[in-house]
């Protein structure tokens, strides 16, 4: 299913289990948060196809945590740099501001983009968060990266669920 939220940002979600993807347009480069589960491939090209995409036309891709169910289409995208929490230096899109935001995971990081803030599993639309019992959680960690997110000013929250 294709939401548009803004002229130049949609929303891709899917019959099976796997992350939301988003899709901006910016400076004319288009950019993938996060990619869903392997699951999810086939509907994510269909996707992308209704909106005239093929995968070699994006850009970037910014996984916004390691988690199978948002990485497993990366593959896809074999012409887009990756951005994520090891990395994200070298973004070189001042729209873009890339907040860290370990607990649900160590690489676990939020865009923020304007008014919109692209969220992962750190928050998500019901105001609950990601889970910070699995072995790759920092719990100790998630109480500061949502702090951090309180004092940022968005009005529209694309959670990865």
């Amino acid at each position: 299913m294709i939401e548009k939220i803004k002229p130049n940002l949609f929303k891709l979600k899917f019959q099976e289990f796997g992350s939301k993807v988003y899709l901006l347009n910016l400076q004319d480069k288009l950019i993938l948060i996060d990619t869903s589960s392997k699951e999810n491939e086939q509907e994510l090209i269909e996707n992308l196809s209704t909106l005239n995409i093929v995968p070699k036309d994006i850009s970037l891709v910014i996984l916004t945590h390691s988690h199978w169910d948002h990485i497993g289409n990366l593959e896809l995208f074999k012409k887009a740099k990756m951005i994520d929490s090891k990395n994200f230096k070298e973004l070189k899109m001042p729209e873009l501001r890339i907040i860290l935001t370990p607990g649900h995971t160590k690489d676990s990081l939020c865009v923020l983009y304007k008014e919109v803030l692209f969220s992962g599993d750190t928050i998500f639309e019901d105001e609950g968060i990601g889970r910070t019992d699995l072995p790759e959680s920092e719990p100790e960690k998630m109480k500061e990266s949502l702090e951090k997110l309180k004092k940022i000013n968005y009005e529209i929250l694309c959670s990865g669920h």
